[in-house]
């Protein structure tokens, strides 16, 4: 599993693992439970969605991360990469803040989507073009708490 390849990967590299929130939080939360490493993590959120389903294609630095990423292995966490707008902002600042690496780790892949080409080392699965919720993902902050993951009927966005 990922894990497991991120165990092997980092094995000598005390990684700094981010957070991406809040959309993130349940998978990391299960992700770095399984890491036998030796890490840190932090926490960021920044969007391009605010309340919509669609991209506005301008990112926002909500939080950033409250140590210095210069010369640390950096492993982003992400929800879902879909425009790899907000992904695309997110790796460009890690590489001027001078860190070693930066790679991406995601739950899920909507290549569908994409309008930003983002390089996503680690991932669980690829999904079509669908609006899914749960699992600490959301739609105007509803249904993060879901065990699940599901698909949002169209009627309740549109």
């Amino acid at each position: 599993g990922i894990a497991q390849r991120i165990n092997t990967d980092y094995a000598d590299k005390n990684p700094l693992i981010i957070c991406i929130l809040k959309g993130s939080v349940i998978f990391f939360s299960d992700l770095v439970r399984k890491l036998t490493i030796p890490m840190e993590f932090e926490f960021m959120s920044a969007s391009s969605y605010g309340n919509s389903t669609q991209s506005s294609g301008i990112v926002k630095l909500i939080r950033d991360v409250k140590v210095s990423v210069k010369d640390r292995h950096v492993l982003i966490v992400e929800d879902i990469v879909d425009s790899g707008i907000t992904l695309s902002y997110l790796l460009d600042y890690m590489q001027c803040e001078g860190c070693a690496s930066v790679e991406v780790v995601s739950l899920l892949n909507k290549t569908a989507r994409r309008v930003k080409e983002v390089d996503i080392k680690y991932y669980g699965t690829d999904i079509d073009d669908l609006f899914v919720v749960g699992y600490g993902m959301d739609y105007a902050e509803r249904y993060r708490n879901l065990p699940y993951i599901g698909i949002l009927k169209e009627s309740v966005y549109s």
